[in-house]
């Protein structure tokens, strides 16, 4: 979100020149903007013209609409939010007091007054502009690079807190097989190319792979190629044997250390927390809700799917649950889709939360 201009304080009078920059920013003027606010936008309409030879000719002008909101919606598949109010200045086209709409939608300026900018509406505009600064000057550094094994092909992921890049695949050539085995120092070689090429190994924290064969081959051949990174940081290549999937090779406890990201670390917890039925765990929005009425939850994990979700109403509930949490003083961990534990969450239900005090009976409560 851009604040282009701004000249309001809490608890007073004041106006906002926003500007959506991307679709999640609309979510967040669907929630600012409130009825009884007046925006003002630029819109065209279809104007009819009496002619002497062509009748009911008709052309788009440019005017400028200034509504008190009446009511507003939502519209995330065209990330657009749609306004409707009563006009209040007249202009040549459009007569004040008459009813009208406007779309807000990225990339689109418009002034946003408010007759009382409260607190709630103040802190929004704050966290919106605080995380597009934290965007703007992180980086995502990979923490691993994960080379899986199958057969016949390895799948190079790069891993940057927690989110995760498919950058390559490598087929083993037909000709590189014999007895429907594939000749590995040919295979091997191929695939430490494809990771050289892709990763730079002086901001990476490790390599893991899921061959023991692998392992011994890079190691050995690390100093022909050069590769100081591996000669220097051996123990820094590990290997998950039975990982069949990134999901498995990062649950492994030999993994999760050189992963740096809370997400992962949370979801770990939690998941042994279910394992071992611990009172200090609940998955499912009912249970999760409970646990928020008693203000028990510490953390609480959601994936991107329902925070985000196209219906309004299953949108608004996530979000004020959020809220809710972060209110009580706990923590909201939004696992996007190319999260590598977001999977794994959605298998319990894509809500979840750790607990301050064990509730051992919140399944069962009415």
């Amino acid at each position: 979100m851009k604040i282009l201009q701004k000249d309001f304080a809490i608890n007073q009078t004041g106006t906002a020149k926003l500007m959506a920059e991307e679709p999640d920013d609309v979510w967040v003027l669907y929630n600012l903007i409130l009825p009884g606010d007046v925006v003002s936008a630029d819109t065209t309409r279809k104007v009819h013209h009496d002619s002497s030879t062509k009748k009911n000719t008709a052309s788009r002008v440019k005017l400028t609409l200034h509504l008190k909101v009446t009511c507003r919606d939502f519209h995330k598949d065209s990330s657009t939010l749609r306004l409707q109010g009563r006009n209040l200045h007249h202009n040549q086209h459009v007569a004040a007091g008459s009813f009208h709409t406007l779309s807000l939608e990225p990339n689109k300026p418009f002034l946003l007054r408010k007759n009382l900018w409260q607190n709630d509406a103040v802190q929004t505009l704050n966290d919106t502009t605080r995380k597009e600064r934290t965007k703007s000057n992180s980086t995502s550094i990979p923490d691993l690079a994960v080379v899986l094994f199958h057969p016949h092909r390895a799948e190079i992921h790069l891993v940057a807190e927690g989110d995760n890049t498919h950058c390559t695949k490598v087929e083993a050539c037909p000709n590189s097989r014999k007895n429907g085995k594939v000749s590995s120092s040919v295979f091997f070689r191929r695939v430490l190319a494809a990771l050289v090429k892709r990763v730079d190994f002086k901001v990476l924290r490790g390599v893991v792979v899921t061959s023991e064969e692998f392992r011994a081959f890079v190691v050995s051949e690390a100093r022909k190629m050069g590769i100081r990174w591996i000669e220097d940081n051996k123990t820094s290549v590990a290997v998950v044997e039975d990982g069949d999937s990134l999901e498995k090779v990062l649950s492994d406890p030999a993994v999760t250390g050189l992963v740096k990201d809370s997400r992962v670390m949370a979801f770990r917890e939690l998941w042994e927390m279910v394992c071992n039925d611990s009172g200090r765990a609940c998955y499912g929005a009912e249970e999760v809700e409970r646990a928020k009425e008693m203000k028990a939850i510490e953390t609480l994990l959601i994936t991107d799917d329902l925070y985000r979700n196209e219906e309004v109403g299953t949108r608004q509930r996530y979000d004020g649950l959020v809220k809710s949490v972060k209110d009580g003083g706990g923590k909201a961990l939004v696992y996007s889709p190319m999260h590598v534990s977001a999977s794994q969450l959605s298998q319990l239900t894509g809500v979840a939360a750790i607990l301050r005090f064990p509730l051992p009976d919140l399944e069962v409560q009415d």
